[in-house]
């Protein structure tokens, strides 16, 4: 379903700019909205896109993929900001690109191939419904007095209305014509619907505390900053009162809750530097490791999500420099950081976007808004980027794997399942992969521990050979076990591993203590066709066991370079 709804196209100069210019515009409200979940100023979150978007764009492995501030790595710095200050948010994401980096020059980026499938396809179906919850905070409004609610009667109905416009012609443009992008059409000409619709409507209909009917990206901006100005209030006082919240409401800088900014500046030269000592990084290098983490799972996991949509192949490990990189420069100029933006890349790919430059393009023009243009971005209308999403889901989600309940083996079915709801209950995209990949491995070795079996012979001289089958590893060591016995066997044993080998410690353990009991009873057990490796770990048992030389095989280990 996702190959079919990105088709694949053919990398191009136009295409890239006009698919960097449409994710731009998606890139607004997101990084705005995650600026406002970590406490900050949605400038540092306008930032934050721009840096990590060029840089990632530029040094990553994986061309068209968008990256840029995420909510998933603002909820890991929450907590620090809030108990230390911003001052320490900075060192901590030079930190975490440092890891980032650090990880890619170690070439482990090349993990990610571990990811099973399910997990892949819990992962997309978990992301495309936090994608669409995400947006039922864009029906929301703040009053004339900070609190919060949904936006209803005609607001509401015009405000879907829109939508469905958006998502139409999303869908039917396509059909016409390729020559510009739909998500971008869409955009320019419900955003034009928008304007004249709050030229001509009655304020009257406008929802509680706002003037335009339709409402806007600067509503939005107005809107949080007027939640953010009555909580704050609240929190320092419960019994406050209506003047209190009012005033403090009042009192908001309109440059606060506005696009507009100047040119990024080193972090230092706007805040005070943290005291550079020991307990400085013992503070900060936990959230820096939550958050180098949370970044390469979640890049590494798009990359491979585009990687299937475009038939090409990322390079994990670059995507790790990359990342690293993006985030280490983002730190330095007062940024949160971020990473690969799955919503984003969607939006890239169904617009065109294949090569670098529309990442490129997608953060230039990210910073063309914010230094010139940004009063004719706050009239975008929210339904218009709201619709653009909602497409996103359609195509982000595997449809397929709804028919394929029945089908699939029952283990990659709950596999599936927990990594989907972990992701849409929890928000936490990051630990629902590990625990798909952690639950994934549980079924394998349950399944594997089934195989192991035995052909029992005796040859001429009265020797009993057992030819075993199957793996021999920690979830096997019990079967295997159980397959012999000590006590009725003949004096010579022989264990042949021509079919089988021996995976871990567990399995080597088991080999020794078998190899003890047959001691005990004053018979001797013989091993053939053992790997280089079992033969060097078996010295516990050596004065136990005979091992046969000539008939051991040799094992190669492939390496890999594409990483």
């Amino acid at each position: 379903m996702i190959v079919n709804f990105f088709r694949k196209q053919q990398q191009n100069i136009k295409s890239d700019v006009l698919s960097g210019l449409t994710v731009a515009l998606a890139l607004v409200p997101e990084a705005v909205a995650f600026a406002f979940v970590l406490g900050v100023s949605p400038v540092i979150g306008l930032y934050s896109a721009f840096f990590v978007g060029l840089v990632a764009s530029l040094v990553g492995g994986r061309p068209g993929m968008i990256s840029g501030a995420t909510g998933a790595m603002a909820v890991v710095v929450v907590s620090l900001v809030a108990i230390h200050g911003i001052e320490y948010l900075f060192p901590a994401v030079v930190l975490c690109g440092l890891i980032q980096a650090a990880v890619g020059f170690g070439r482990l980026g090349k993990l990610i191939r571990m990811v099973p499938h399910p997990v892949l396809l819990g992962f997309v179906n978990g992301l495309a419904i936090v994608i669409a919850m995400s947006q039922i905070g864009s029906f929301k409004v703040a009053d004339a007095l900070g609190g919060v609610g949904f936006v209803d009667g005609p607001a509401l109905w015009i405000m879907l209305a829109l939508v469905a416009v958006t998502m139409a012609i999303i869908w039917l443009l396509p059909k016409l014509t390729r020559a510009v992008p739909a998500s971008l059409v869409a955009i320019v000409f419900v955003s034009g619907l928008a304007y004249f619709g709050n030229q001509w409507l009655d304020q009257d209909l406008a929802p509680e505390g706002n003037t335009n009917v339709v409402l806007t990206v600067g509503d939005m901006l107005m809107n949080n900053a007027r939640a953010d100005a009555a909580a704050g209030v609240i929190g320092a006082a419960p019994g406050a009162m209506q003047a209190d919240i009012r005033g403090a409401i009042d009192a908001i800088d309109p440059s606060e809750a506005s696009l507009a900014a100047g040119l990024p500046k080193p972090f230092f030269m706007e805040y005070a530097l943290p005291p550079i000592e020991l307990q400085t990084l013992w503070i900060i290098a936990p959230f820096a490791l939550i958050l180098a983490a949370v970044g390469l799972i979640e890049s590494l996991m798009t990359m491979t999500l585009i990687d299937e949509i475009t038939d090409t192949r990322g390079r994990g490990n670059r995507e790790c420099i990359g990342q690293g990189a993006a985030n280490i420069t983002c730190g330095f100029f007062g940024g949160m950081g971020g990473c690969a933006m799955i919503g984003q890349s969607l939006i890239n790919v169904n617009s065109g976007g294949r090569g670098r430059l529309s990442g490129v393009s997608a953060a230039c023009f990210l910073l063309l808004f914010m230094l010139f243009l940004s009063g004719w971005i706050e009239m975008i209308p929210i339904a218009a980027l709201v619709g653009v999403m909602f497409m996103v889901v359609i195509g982000t989600f595997e449809w397929a794997s709804l028919k394929m309940f029945g089908r699939m083996p029952g283990r990659d079915m709950l596999v599936m399942v927990v990594v989907t709801g972990y992701t849409a209950i929890m928000h936490d995209l990051a630990t629902a992969v590990i625990i798909g990949i952690i639950l994934s491995a549980l079924c394998f070795a349950w399944e594997q521990a089934k195989h192991i079996g035995v052909d029992i012979k005796h040859n001429e001289f009265g020797a009993k050979i057992y030819q075993l089958h199957g793996p021999l590893f920690f979830a096997s060591t019990t079967a295997f076990k159980r397959l012999f016995d000590p006590q009725n066997d003949p004096d010579d044993v022989v264990i042949d591993f021509y079919y089988t080998r021996v995976y871990d410690q567990s399995g080597l353990e088991a080999i020794n203590s078998l190899a003890e009991k047959y001691s005990a009873l004053g018979k001797r057990l013989h091993l053939t066709h053992l790997s280089p490796e079992c033969r060097q770990l078996l010295g516990k048992a050596e004065k136990f066991v005979v091992v046969n030389l000539s008939e051991d095989p040799q094992y190669h280990v492939a390496s890999d370079r594409l990483a």
